[in-house]
């Protein structure tokens, strides 16, 4: 049954100021047990929680249309992400009957119950987003989604002949009955369940795989006139689903037979691949064979319309080994991914405005004779990616390739997309003679067989590379140059908290920099000598290395903001990043709270810290931010009694990051560039009031918004406009 139009829109709560949150140390004796579940947030409730913050984005009327649009897509991705991987890791938890707990004391079976339920209301309240708003809004400026049963008879035709000559050729109905065995169906796939009547009148299933090398929304006017140099153009466009017009055209694959009912649904496998490296005899083999076997992992979510008969779910369940709380009842469209495609509308009024990445002023002032290697040297460059162009990080590797004294690049790869002018530089470099070595992560969940053809790649052109090591993940973004210069040689970095992915760097919050510090060269050197050869060092002069010395530093840097705090030197933290789940920082941040350390959290995902619990955790601030870019750079500062100190780089505060990955923190020394990121990054961060949410101890977000006649302040607005201003 379809619900209430006023339960439809539910609008986010909103708060006019922060609730008082700096208080001095606490009493003597307030002291929590810090092993209580109660002051833990579970991590998959918490991610949830992030997904609703998305939802939220999408329910924003300040942010443009297909803006909106996209964000509900990208919170069907998530969800299907979150199904894959986290709802299935609980799933087999509770066939192995694990007993060990999380920190916050649920088990699995009670986070499965509670996963379920609120991922159920998240995709009810998305597709209501989409029905009830973001649709008829659309349909005002000429975008409309039609179902094929609200089409005109022409727009019937047309697509009918669409089907006729394109979709009716690539389709292939499987039968289920004693002689054929149930099909496979394939991870996240879209299908039609028919059920047919011969001429004996018995009934017969079969399943019509929607073919996913076809467009999921169809364009009607496309489909007459054919592909646009410019896209779709500004006219009114009419769309309808692919999968509603297979099921209008079914008799044309069953002839002869009366299609009775056809129903949609669309299945979700596990997907997390265990790689069993201790018996491995080749690492590249088995990533291979594991991307292969993801297609045919255990079923852990159908998704289907209310309609559905209980004798098809039935089916369903049966053949497909189902428990019924995998089956999810929705409203309207299977799979909100399948409305990214409409997002490419050429209907730039209706998206965010264009913006040109800046070129740092170090860069912008190299002249003719100069090179990057040259600016480099004057000073250490930092890269604020999107608001700065990634442009200077292919000409670094790129003019490295081409200079004649550069002997050697290495480099870390774990996310660089399909066409990477990053690999595109570092053949061209071995094809010009220079020693190259690369690390190419196998392991990048859901990118393995995107880097294993970039990793063929290089090897057949006589580049060393590496796919990681035994039992890590190699999470690191590095890069090192090695140049002789007259009689010494010089050592080129990038470090980054991003991927070297030119396409994300438009899309995602990063920072990087370039350096020739002559300590951080060698512990570069060090390193790549750790991830390509044997050794055991344990000792770094100024980075932080995960597993080696990561966990130890941080704790020490920590603690030592105590000791400031109780020496009477006001203690200050500041991190920004993805997730905190690690549960010895997480106590270790209580004590620092308890101290009276004032501690600001910019988390963008998971927060299991709960913070404003009396004598524990009221001096903790936790804020997330989710807006046009993704917040993905990392940012880790220590007020340090006055002598800030600043790191970056590619580990979150969590156990897999800091036990089971080989991550870098690197350190920002130059004070220019400590006071940006004091006074530029974190502090525009912190004192946003326009996308901010702030966490409660309960575990949901409230937004924060600017109390009356204050200035609203958007962060990444503001990081956009001090780009576009002149100099």
């Amino acid at each position: 049954m379809a619900r209430s139009q006023s339960n439809r829109k539910k609008t986010p709560v909103v708060r006019s100021e922060v609730e008082p949150r700096r208080k001095k140390t606490a009493a003597a004796g307030s002291v929590r047990n810090l092993d209580d579940p109660q002051i833990y947030i579970n991590r998959e409730l918490s991610l949830l929680e992030f997904q609703r913050r998305v939802l939220q984005e999408a329910r924003d009327e300040a942010n443009p249309p297909l803006e909106r649009l996209k964000f509900l897509a990208i919170l069907g991705s998530n969800l299907d992400e979150f199904f894959m991987v986290r709802v299935a890791g609980l799933k087999e938890q509770v066939a192995a009957g694990v007993v060990d707990l999380p920190p916050d004391g649920m088990t699995p079976a009670e986070q499965l119950d509670q996963v379920r339920k609120l991922a159920s209301e998240l995709m009810a309240e998305a597709r209501d987003c989409l029905s009830y708003e973001l649709q008829p809004l659309l349909e005002r400026e000429g975008i409309h989604i039609r179902n094929y049963e609200d089409l005109t008879p022409a727009q019937k035709a047309t697509v009918d002949r669409y089907f006729e000559e394109v979709i009716f050729p690539v389709l292939t109905p499987l039968a289920f009955d004693p002689g054929r065995p149930f099909p496979h169906i394939s991870n996240l796939s879209l299908n039609l369940a028919v059920l047919i009547r011969d001429q004996v009148h018995k009934e017969r299933f079969a399943r019509v795989k929607v073919p996913g090398t076809l467009p999921r929304l169809l364009c009607i006017e496309r489909l007459k006139t054919g592909p646009r140099k410019n896209g779709h153009g500004a006219g009114q466009l009419h769309f309808t689903w692919i999968e509603q017009v297979i099921a209008a055209n079914l008799h044309y694959l069953f002839p002869g037979m009366e299609v009775v009912e056809s129903h949609a649904f669309r299945l979700t496998r596990n997907a997390d691949m265990v790689i069993q490296e201790l018996e491995a005899g080749d690492l590249l083999e088995t990533i291979e064979e594991g991307v292969r076997l993801r297609q045919f992992g255990s079923v852990v979510r159908v998704t289907v319309g209310s309609a559905m008969p209980s004798h098809i779910r039935n089916i369903l369940i049966s053949n497909l080994q189902l428990h019924p709380h995998d089956i999810f009842n929705v409203e309207g469209l299977l799979g909100l991914s399948g409305l990214m495609t409409l997002t490419s509308v050429d209907r730039h009024d209706l998206k965010y405005p264009a913006f040109l990445p800046a070129l740092p002023a170090a860069l912008r002032e190299l002249n003719s004779d100069d090179d990057i290697f040259a600016a480099i040297r004057r000073h250490d460059i930092l890269l604020h990616h999107p608001y700065d162009s990634f442009t200077p990080v292919i000409d670094f590797l790129r003019q490295a390739a081409r200079d004649p004294n550069v002997l050697a690049i290495k480099q870390t790869l774990y996310r660089v997309g399909k066409d990477s002018p990053v690999v595109e530089a570092l053949l061209e470099a071995r094809e010009n003679g220079k020693q190259v070595a690369v690390l190419v992560e196998l392991k990048a969940r859901f990118d393995e067989e995107s880097n294993i053809n970039w990793a063929k790649a290089l090897e057949r052109e006589g580049v060393h590379v590496i796919y990681g090591l035994l039992g890590l993940k190699t999470h690191s973004k590095i890069a090192l140059v090695v140049r002789r210069e007259g009689e010494r040689i010089r050592r080129y970095m990038h470090l980054s908290t991003g991927n070297y992915n030119a396409v994300t760097a438009h899309l995602y919050t990063d920072l990087g920099l370039f350096t020739c510090d002559d300590q951080i060269g060698a512990d570069s050197t060090d390193l790549f000598n750790y991830l390509t050869g044997y050794s055991d060092k344990r000792q770094y002069r100024k980075l932080l290395v995960a597993p080696i010395n990561l966990r130890d530093e941080m704790t020490r840097l920590i603690r030592r903001e105590i000791e400031h705090q109780k020496a009477g030197r006001p203690g200050h933290l500041i991190f920004k990043m993805n997730s905190l789940v690690d549960k010895p920082i997480i106590k270790l941040l209580y004590r620092a709270s308890q101290a009276g350390v004032k501690i600001d959290l910019l988390v963008r995902g998971i927060c299991c810290l709960r913070p404003g619990f009396p004598g524990l955790s009221e001096n903790i601030r936790v804020i997330s931010i989710v807006g046009r870019f993704l917040e993905h750079s990392r940012i880790y500062y220590f007020r340090n009694g006055g002598q800030d100190e600043i790191y970056l780089g590619s580990a979150d505060l969590m156990p897999r990051n800091i036990n089971s990955r080989v991550e870098v923190l690197f350190p920002i020394e130059d004070l220019r560039l400590v006071r940006h990121l004091r006074d530029g990054v974190l502090a525009t961060h912190l004192a946003d009031n326009v996308k901010v949410r702030c966490l409660l101890t309960s575990g949901a977000y409230e937004y924060v918004r600017p109390e009356s006649g204050a200035k609203a302040v958007n962060a990444q607005e503001s990081f956009l406009q001090q780009r576009a201003a002149p100099n």
